[in-house]
This record gives C-alpha cells, structure tokens and sequence, in this order.
C-alpha cells in the first residue's frame, strides 16, 4: 500500500484549451495515454495516489465528465486537490461532488483524509505571482493596491481552509501529517510563507504541490529538505508523467 502523488494533468476530452500555450514541448504530447500507462505499470488497487489540482479545463461539470472517468479509471484510491483552473469544482459543493463520485474520487477540501498512521491535509494555496517583489515589511509591491489587496485576501483564506484540515484530523487523533498544495508553498522571491510556518506548526513531514510548468519554473520554490520536511515538486512535465512515490 504506497502513497503517490502528481499534478496538472490538464485533461481536455470535452473542452477547449483555455491557455494552450502553457502546454507546449514533447513531454505534452499524448500525454494522457503516457500517464495512464505509467499508472498501470507503477500503481496497484492496494495504493493511493493523490492528484494536485488542474485536472481538467472544462468550466462546469458537464464539460469534466470523461476527464473525470479518465482518472477514476486509474488504479487505486484517487484523491483530487483542488487547482485554480479546475472551474468545475465550487468549494460550497464539494460535498455533492464526494457523494456523486462516493467510491470512485475523493475531493479534498477543508477536511484531511486518512492513510495508515498519516493524515492527508491540504488545499488549494495561492502565491504571489507576475511581476512583483517584497518591500522590507513584507508587502507585495509591483502591482496596484486593489491586485494586493485581493491576493493578500486570498493567501489569507487559503491559510485558514489549510488549517481546517490540519485540525479536522487533529481532533479525530492523528500526529503525523503529510501536506499538500496546488500552488507552490513560497514564491521565487520567499523562503518562508504561512503556508511553511503551517506545516512546521503541525510536523508535517511531507509537503507536495504542483501548478509549475515549463524548465523556467521548476524551481520557483522549495525543493528537498527544510526544517525537518520534505518539499515535493509534483507537477505532470516535471515528473514526465511518472506519479511519485512518496511513502
């Protein structure tokens, strides 16, 4: 019973690409029937695999349907993480899409899941992006006041959707934690964020995002060992479409 974990698959079997320009370069080509045979070859039904956010381009459910039935097909218990494209996904309804895939996927969102010993905790994150860098305060400058205010308001709410989960599975008795995030932890210009002061708080051992493309952005954030946690780069092209073992 092993735990892995990838991101971005960016499907597209029912709708149209909204930036295709992202997607571009070999390792994107028939990239669908690549993953899925990866996970035939790696994955068993005994093991868990975790999908970072941007499943799928389609804006509203209808238009996800076979990308969705693309990843219930894979080996395992799937559990999706929610991405900033994944236009189909309202937080509010989460619990309508865990019942209408009830035995199939698993949406995680403002709640853990459990695996063995573990606690898998995440949300969806946000970091600061484009052109910007810190001031000595810590403030995001480079973009107008309003462009701040709305990115500041939305690390804010996604720091708290984090710690729900983290405390979701504190009550229920768990210690050991294994995090995960769409969008990178810390940005180019950080080596801390609430987001890794949050998994220092609760000893996460582990912390996974995606949202990364191209060569340029593979090392906008961590990578490898900090403080006591390992950070993970899951995103689909960088992984060259291999899930990665994390337990």
């Amino acid at each position: 019973m092993s735990l892995y974990a990838i991101g971005d698959l960016h499907l597209h079997f029912q709708s149209q690409l909204k930036a295709p320009g992202q997607l571009n370069g070999r390792v994107w080509k028939n990239h669908e029937a690549v993953f899925r045979e990866n996970c035939l070859d790696m994955l068993t039904e005994e093991d868990t695999l975790v999908l970072a956010g941007d499943h799928s381009w389609g804006k509203k459910l209808s238009e996800c349907e076979k990308d969705l039935e693309y990843i219930s097909a894979l080996p395992g218990r799937k559990i999706l993480l929610r991405g900033n494209h994944d236009m189909f996904w309202d937080v509010k309804k989460t619990e309508a899409l865990n019942e209408s895939y009830r035995g199939r996927l698993r949406f995680l969102q403002n709640s853990y899941e459990p695996y063995g010993d573990y606690a898998l905790v995440g949300t969806k994150g946000y970091t600061f992006e484009g052109p910007f860098y810190l001031d000595a305060r810590g403030h995001v400058t480079g973009w107008d006041e309003e462009e701040a205010a709305r990115a500041e308001q939305l690390v804010k709410r996604e720091a708290e959707r984090l710690r729900a989960s983290f405390e979701a599975a504190r009550k229920d008795g768990y210690t050991r934690f294994i995090m995960f995030l769409h969008y990178p932890p810390t940005n180019i210009l950080e080596r801390s964020s609430v987001f890794t002061d949050m998994a220092r708080e609760y000893g996460a051992e582990h912390v996974i995002y995606g949202h990364c493309h191209g060569h340029e952005r593979f090392f906008d954030s961590l990578q490898g060992r900090h403080h006591g946690c390992e950070y993970h780069l899951v995103s689909g092209d960088y992984l060259k479409w291999k899930p990665l073992k994390i337990l």
